[in-house]
């Protein structure tokens, strides 16, 4: 079998999209998969719908990477897109060809600084990880490269601004989707740091900021990438050996935060794209995090503790997929400002999304430090319920009531990796979290349900305040944890559905 390249695909009479000649007008830090499913198959899919015309040249990161086989394949790679859109089954499949090469500037810097010089270079687009965007002070500026993305990206603007500074225009359009707040404006952060660190001049750092715009952006799909027990089938199928498969969810969306200028010149809305250009985000990360995760956070752990293993059938669970829906469309979206159609349509998705045939998304692995992600995800809307109302939200606080005891459910031990604890079905699970969580629920495994609940509530170092202020907040997070332990997770959910 051959490999995918051009040559392959017309030997075989491909007769789809392909884009095999154009400009470089795209750079990004970072060849994995999540930015392959996302960015450049909005970058391809605007090269087909309104003539955007240009390729993306990658640049990897870290070291080791993909960039040979990139290579190998001319950039070519095929993307499945997979998941229930408005009620159907969807499973997309697209030969993306808006990707010209890939640079290891590990082997070979110069190329990487040679791109600089291309006029029709305009955007930076980077995902390298929530820790990538860090100021490291052992950068140096002869380092070929330095090892931090900011430091790289630095020396990269700096060899643009050598080159093309005395030009208007030839500064660039940065697009961060790290997933960091404000991953823009703490990038353009670091790169300040770089030029003083470095001593570079003020004309430069003045070409910084005002020939450059530092974009935030929220991205949101899920990425299950590479995959590995399915990879022969589809490359026999397919009729070619193709090492970047990539898969993800049907869903996507992309917020950028920017001015009126840049919607008109980006070519995603004219490619009728869901990408937006807003001048503030912040709203749209409010609605992914208080809807989309707030509904995992709320949902999971309960879920788990009623004998519930996968989202998937959680979904297909009346009473289960109840207590979701209530606890989304009565309690969360009543909080936040955007318009309640637009809420109500997002939250449509998510409960599609997380009804994926092609993905089995295990509870555990979303149960990961569940305690931060309580505090960040659900105590907002909780406490904006109460705000609004004047009462406590029943559903919310039935799922605090749920997490103290999925991390107190019959403990087993405390290990180095996890406190181990058992479900009422029987088998035994790991609870992992920060080490002072675990060991906290381990030093009160003995408690009442009463005394567990005021010592959770009241640590706080786990929420940033003392819960226990909350009117009423002690005394029904008890009640609830109660009625888990007597009645079960599950009993407790459809109670709460029929409460509404």
């Amino acid at each position: 079998m051959n490999k995918l390249s051009y040559k392959t695909l017309k030997d075989m009479n491909y007769e789809g999209y392909l884009l095999e000649n154009a400009p470089e007008k795209v750079l990004q830090f970072g060849e994995g998969n999540f930015l392959r499913a996302f960015v450049d198959y909005f970058f391809d899919v605007a090269n087909e719908k309104c003539g955007f015309n240009g390729k993306i040249v990658l640049c990897q990161p870290i070291e080791p990477g993909l960039a040979d086989m990139i290579n190998e394949q001319e950039g070519l790679y095929t993307l499945y897109l997979r998941g229930f859109e408005n009620g159907a089954k969807v499973n997309d499949k697209r030969i993306i060809s808006a990707v010209s090469r890939c640079i290891n500037p590990y082997h070979n810097f110069a190329a990487l600084l040679e791109c600089a010089k291309n006029p029709d270079l305009r955007y930076i687009v980077s995902n390298t990880t929530e820790a990538g965007i860090v100021f490291d002070d052992s950068c140096r500026f002869d380092d070929a490269p330095a090892s931090s993305f900011p430091a790289k990206l630095t020396r990269f603007l700096f060899e643009r601004y050598t080159q093309m500074g005395s030009m208007k225009g030839k500064g660039f359009v940065i697009l961060s989707c790290e997933l960091i707040d404000n991953n823009g404006q703490e990038l353009k952060k670091c790169v300040h740091q770089y030029i003083s660190l470095w001593g570079l001049s003020d004309e430069f750092a003045k070409w910084v900021d005002e020939e450059n715009l530092f974009c935030s952006t929220l991205v949101d799909r899920i990425v299950t990438g590479y995959p590995r027990s399915e990879a022969a089938e589809l490359n026999a199928e397919n009729g070619y050996e193709d090492n970047l498969l990539d898969t993800g969810e049907v869903f996507g969306f992309w917020v950028i935060e920017g001015p009126e200028w840049l919607e008109k010149e980006l070519p995603f809305a004219q490619a009728g794209l869901p990408v937006l250009v807003a001048r503030d985000h912040t709203p749209y990360k409010k609605r992914k995090v208080r809807i989309l995760n707030g509904a995992h956070t709320s949902m999971v752990l309960a879920a788990y503790l009623a004998g519930q293993d996968i989202v998937r059938n959680c979904m297909q669970d009346e009473v289960i997929k109840g207590f979701m829906d209530t606890t989304v469309y009565d309690e969360i979206i009543p909080t936040l400002t955007l318009p309640k159609e637009e809420l109500e349509s997002f939250a449509h998705a998510v409960g599609e999304r997380f009804n994926n045939p092609f993905i089995d998304h295990a509870l555990l692995s979303i149960s990961l430090n569940s305690t931060a992600k309580w505090k960040a995800r659900c105590l907002p809307s909780l406490k904006a319920y109460i705000e609004k109302f004047g009462k406590l939200p029943a559903n919310l606080t039935l799922s605090l009531a749920a997490l103290i005891r999925f991390y107190s459910c019959d403990v087993q031990e405390l290990t180095q990796e996890a406190l181990m604890c058992r479900r009422p079905a029987g088998d035994v699970y790991p609870v992992k979290d920060d080490r002072a969580v675990l060991e906290f629920y381990n030093a009160h495994k003995d408690d009442s349900a009463e005394a567990l609940a005021h010592a959770v509530l009241s640590n706080v170092d786990f929420w940033g305040e003392d819960l226990t202020e909350i009117d009423g907040f002690e005394k029904a997070v008890t009640e609830a944890l109660e009625g888990i332990e007597k009645n079960g997770a599950y009993e407790m959910m459809k109670a709460a559905c029929k409460a509404k």
